[in-house]
């Protein structure tokens, strides 16, 4: 589908350079996640942070223990919904 991602690069702090399958791209602050009562709290560890990879088109962590999906990624990045996308235009 078009929001998968292609590219992410770390930039600083909670902020990941995001290139999405369509050509859109961006900066992603994720800053709001890393919560000591929530699954993200391992963002807390800055080299966790940093360790990310792409899998299936989305950013994981670990061992695929951790990820964001990216129809959400690509909302934060955009600001466009995938799902107010005309059907035409999805996959």
């Amino acid at each position: 589908m078009f929001f998968e991602i292609r590219e992410a690069d770390y930039l600083t702090d909670y902020r990941i350079k995001i290139k999405f399958e369509d050509g859109h791209s961006g900066i992603v602050d994720l800053s709001s996640f890393p919560d000591p009562g929530n699954v993200f709290r391992k963002f807390l560890d800055s080299s966790y942070f940093k360790n990310f990879k792409i899998e299936f088109g989305t950013l994981t962590w670990g061992n695929g223990e951790l990820d964001i999906a990216p129809e959400h990624l690509y909302k934060l990045v955009t600001g466009i919904s995938v799902f107010s996308v005309p059907e035409e235009k999805v996959g």
